[in-house]
């Protein structure tokens, strides 16, 4: 299992890379197997502010449907449009060419409350 160590993580399976008070958010590796293939990612909150845990999105996999979380509190300032004609990449790269959005981060204190990788990997019983 792929657990960065430079990233931080949410209980609800999101990562974030925190760059300046832009973050980049996706769905971890546990996550995108626990979905299965992925066939469509769709998030309609872009420029819009919304507080942490805040449905930003959702991802559909070929036998279900999952929210996705927003994990700091701002504005989405982009998507990922790559994942419109590919959302398959979430599984093959999820912490890479798979991220999901940008946030212009309301509050940086939040990003010190996410999981550590190693509690991440605690959590998911790794």
């Amino acid at each position: 299992m792929n657990i960065p160590a430079e990233l931080r993580y949410t209980k609800d399976h999101e990562w974030v890379k925190i760059d300046s008070d832009t973050a980049t958010v996706g769905i971890t590796d546990f996550a995108q197997k626990e979905l299965g293939d992925i066939v469509y990612v769709e998030v309609e909150t872009l420029d819009q502010s919304l507080a942490k845990d805040d449905v930003f999105g959702t991802v559909e996999a070929v036998k279900t449907v999952s929210d996705l979380f927003l994990p700091l509190t701002g504005e989405i300032i982009e998507f990922n449009d790559a994942l419109e004609s590919a959302p398959e990449t979430v599984n093959s790269d999820p912490y890479g060419n798979g991220w999901m959005i940008k946030i212009k981060v309301s509050n940086p204190a939040e990003f010190d409350e996410l999981l550590t990788a190693d509690a991440y990997k605690e959590l998911i019983g790794g």
